[in-house]
């Protein structure tokens, strides 16, 4: 089967970033497939049919691009939100730990990007964007392994688009601030919790709670999608949302000294 609209593959769609950028797509006129690891479990969403999909599977990745490609006969945008947050003081969290969250945040993203670009490079054209975050690009104290993965989504990310470019597929990438998801609720906690960040790790979590309240709601992130899903001229990368951009801004002309001295008191740090 093949469709004359464009199709577009979303990671993570079941709920928060994800679920909106899926409708979001949907509404622009894309035939949509929408991943969870539990489809059993996700409320139907008009124009998008739902598949299982494990992120950190490497047979499970190939059998949803084989299915897709067999339903619809292309693919033109990939997005890849699956992801997992990850909380406490570096030290608390064992690199177990930290493998199980790079496994998802990082080499679920390869995974699926090795598993696409076979056929965006056959049909000559294509768009492949990432939801990186502002800790990207701005340290995270309290989420450090987190904030690592999403250092690494903008290297890899930035180095495949140099390298796809030239047979008409982009890789762009989403920096999201704050979102109105339940992304701290569901995020790992560290598994070695340890006394002498107990204190300072209640205060972050009140931080955190009460910014992920007061976020951008998701379907700000899901505009920004499709506007790097579908401009004529694609910029690298977008940010989404009003604080996202401030950020991005700071981090450019901010004297690093000062940029240190704000992050500390964001996150109500001593000393």
């Amino acid at each position: 089967m093949t469709t004359a609209r464009p199709v577009a593959l979303v990671t993570g769609a079941s709920s928060g970033i994800g679920r909106a950028a899926a409708l979001a797509l949907a509404d622009t006129g894309f035939e949509v497939v929408g991943t969870s690891r539990n489809t059993s479990r996700v409320a139907p969403l008009d124009g998008v049919t739902f598949l299982d999909l494990d992120v950190a599977s490497d047979e499970s990745v190939t059998v949803v691009v084989k299915r897709v490609i067999e339903k619809f006969g292309q693919i033109d945008v990939l997005v890849n939100n699956a992801g997992i947050g990850a909380v406490g003081a570096a030290e608390e969290n064992s690199v177990a730990q930290a493998q199980s969250v790079f496994d998802v945040n990082v080499f679920g993203t390869i995974r699926m990007t090795t598993a696409v670009l076979p056929h965006l490079r056959a049909q000559g054209n294509g768009r492949i964007i990432n939801i990186s975050s502002v800790l990207g690009f701005v340290p995270a104290p309290y989420m450090a392994v987190y904030a690592a993965t999403k250092h690494a989504i903008e290297g890899y990310s930035e180095s495949v688009d140099h390298e796809v470019r030239e047979h008409g597929i982009r890789v762009l990438l989403v920096q999201p601030a704050y979102t109105n998801t339940p992304f701290d609720v569901n995020a790992v906690q560290a598994d070695n919790p340890l006394p002498v960040y107990a204190q300072q790790r209640r205060i972050f979590d009140d931080v955190m709670a009460a910014a992920m309240k007061d976020g951008d709601d998701p379907a700000v992130v899901a505009k920004v999608i499709v506007a790097a899903a579908t401009n004529a001229k694609p910029k690298l990368r977008y940010t989404a949302g009003s604080t996202a951009g401030r950020v991005a801004t700071l981090r450019r002309i901010a004297p690093a000294r000062s940029f240190d001295r704000q992050i500390r008191k964001l996150n109500q740090l001593a000393g």
